[in-house]
């Protein structure tokens, strides 16, 4: 049993380095790339059709309402009164 396992277990070890191969080295390939590409799409017809939503959302938002912080006056008859008095 245990010579079993060993031969197994050496055959399983030593597989991936069978797989293996050598990296390729950057001076081994070169990119060359076209100095000018042109495309042409003179021959081309293209066909579709406008897609328009089913429905529609309309959503009512209501402004909020915030209690006023501060009490506009319509009048100052009761300061123009009183600075009257002070004046005399």
């Amino acid at each position: 049993m245990n010579k079993k396992f060993l031969t197994i277990a050496l055959l399983l070890s030593f597989s991936p380095a069978v797989f293996a191969e050598e990296p390729e080295t950057s001076n081994d390939r070169k990119v060359v790339y076209k100095e000018r590409t042109e495309i042409d799409f003179e021959g081309v017809e293209v066909q579709g059709q406008l897609v328009k939503p089913q429905g529609t959302l309309i959503l009512d938002r209501r402004g909020a309402h915030f209690n006023p912080l501060i009490k506009l006056r319509t009048d100052f008859d009761d300061e123009i009164d009183s600075s009257v008095n002070e004046i005399k």
